[in-house]
């Protein structure tokens, strides 16, 4: 990694010169920072951060701390967020999309907090209307800005503000979400609240759905968000998204602040529903096993959504992708009879997928000149990654961005077995879904293969370890051993003590006797 990358937590524009990058590489350097190190000679980014703060930010830590706020949890209270500094908050920015594609950036603005704002505080003194997010909800849950009506009316029904609702628990609304797009069902707030229970606590802290045993369709989300507390920013609103956020009477369309009566649900019944929203619970019960919250989460980054949630499915278990594929095929059948054209089909990424460190680039294959067993070769053709040139020779160069693949060889006692259905799915994507899909698995094998390779280091690690506890145990046991046999001699010892000491002792009684037998004669004379 080169200088300049040693310093990547920077707000500085891109017209910085490489002299002000090299000093503050060189800086690094002087104090001992070792770039770029990684595990098993991997090289490894590693994030730095120098902080040059305006003064006024420096200067808030001194400013007094707002009361009223006893209602809520002390951990939630004297949690400071990391966006303080307007530096760090600009920098991640820059790397995580927050705005929905095709919406206007200026509908909001982003701003970091004061050194006295928590998470939990209300509008006061604000001139314009903001809520707070936390940074995981746009890099890691995929949530984009405006919310759209169902998130808002769960937001309404929990009487909660969006901090307020555990991470977690914004895994199962947007996991629900996706799944029901993609059978062509509109997700509706109490559809999606009946297949959990909510308990408020006092003090306040985040609220977190319980998942009703008996009816859920979603597994437990295994992500852990531990460390989110600390990444809250202040979204404010301004007069280009009031249409998105306030009513036509200037109120908020969802609580904007922490509240002290969220809402409590236990066992909502059928008979509470609307018909829509019995029409959408009815589907989601059909679904036999749960269904992986973690796997539709990350439907949300991925550039041909059906197919992985296929793949999800099918890891689920096969009953549960046969019934997927059958009602997605029934609903899309129902939805074009009635004509419904804003349904979405999730052919395309559903939100913006974000490439660290260069552009996004979008993969297509030309016709194939034949079908199945013929063809031998396949051609990718990388949109931008040449110019396509002859060379300065006049010689025809080979064709740029061009990668071939060559024919694969499988051992005759190897075979490669794919459900029907995975099979299907696969005939009936289009050709540039196809590359693209297997473009993003290839990548996520690299990132799985070395994910693999460091906890197979790490068990055997830890095989060592607990071998080298293993040897320690067995000495420690054959010192007990013989400090064992050694006091079964002693006991075995003072067992024979004892049996000679009760001879002694009652030969000594019978003695005792004999002389008072003697005793007692000689008295008599």
């Amino acid at each position: 990694m080169s200088s300049s990358d040693s310093s990547s937590l920077s707000t500085s524009s891109s017209s910085q010169s490489t002299e002000s990058d090299r000093s503050r590489g060189d800086r690094l350097r002087g104090e001992g920072v070792n770039v770029g190190v990684g595990t098993s000679g991997v090289p490894m980014e590693v994030v730095r951060e120098i902080r040059e703060d305006p003064p006024e930010e420096l200067e808030e830590s001194n400013w007094p701390a707002k009361g009223g706020y006893a209602w809520v949890a002390s951990d939630v209270r004297e949690q400071s967020s990391l966006f303080r500094w307007s530096r760090l908050l600009n920098s991640w920015l820059n790397c995580t999309p927050v705005i929905s594609r095709g919406v206007s950036g200026d509908i909001v603005s982003l701003e970091r907090v004061s050194a006295i704002d928590r998470v939990c505080h209300g509008q006061e003194g604000a001139t314009e209307k903001f809520f707070y997010m936390y940074m995981c909800h746009f890099s890691q849950l995929h949530i984009r800005l405006p919310f759209d009506d169902f998130t808002m009316g769960v937001l309404r029904a929990l009487n909660v503000a969006p901090t307020q609702l555990h991470p977690n628990s914004w895994a199962y609304l947007q996991a629900f979400r996706i799944l029901c797009e993609s059978l062509y069902l509109e997700p509706s707030p109490y559809a999606f609240l009946y297949f959990y229970d909510t308990r408020p606590r006092r003090p306040a802290t985040w609220l977190s759905l319980i998942s009703r045993p008996s009816i859920s369709r979603l597994d437990a989300f295994s992500q852990s968000f531990k460390h989110f507390k600390d990444g809250y920013f202040k979204v404010v609103v301004k007069e280009g998204g009031e249409q998105h956020f306030l009513n036509a009477d200037g109120s908020t369309k969802f609580p904007f602040s922490w509240t002290n009566n969220p809402s409590r649900y236990k066992d909502m019944g059928m008979e509470e529903l609307s018909s829509g929203d019995k029409e959408v619970v009815g589907m989601l019960l059909r679904f036999v096993d749960k269904l992986p919250t973690k796997g539709l989460v990350r439907v949300y980054n991925s550039v041909h959504p059906i197919i992985d949630i296929e793949g999800h499915m099918a890891q689920s278990g096969k009953k549960n992708l046969a019934l997927f594929q059958a009602l997605r095929k029934e609903m899309a059948a129902k939805a074009k009879e009635a004509g419904k054209a804003g349904v979405p089909n999730l052919q395309e990424s559903v939100v913006e997928v974000h490439v660290h460190g260069g552009t996004k680039r979008r993969a297509e294959l030309p016709a194939r000149p034949g079908k199945g067993k013929d063809v031998k070769k396949i051609r990718a053709a990388i949109l931008g990654s040449g110019d396509g040139a002859g060379s300065a020779s006049g010689e025809k160069a080979p064709e740029a961005g061009l990668i071939e693949l060559p024919e694969i060889s499988v051992r005759k006692d190897i075979s490669i077995n794919l459900p029907d259905t995975v099979v299907n799915s696969i005939d009936n994507m289009e050709v540039d879904h196809i590359v693209r899909t297997m473009v993003e698995f290839g990548s996520k094998a690299l990132v799985l293969g070395r994910r693999v390779g460091s906890l197979y280091r790490r068990e055997v690690k830890e095989v060592g370890e607990l071998q080298g506890k293993l040897d320690k145990l067995a000495e420690e046991k054959a010192a007990l051993e013989k400090e064992k046999e050694g006091w079964e001699a002693e006991r075995k010892r003072l067992v024979s003590w004892k049996v000679r000491c009760l001879d002694s002792e009652e030969k000594l009684n019978k003695r005792i006797g004999e002389m008072e037998e003697d005793y007692e004669d000689l008295k008599d004379k």
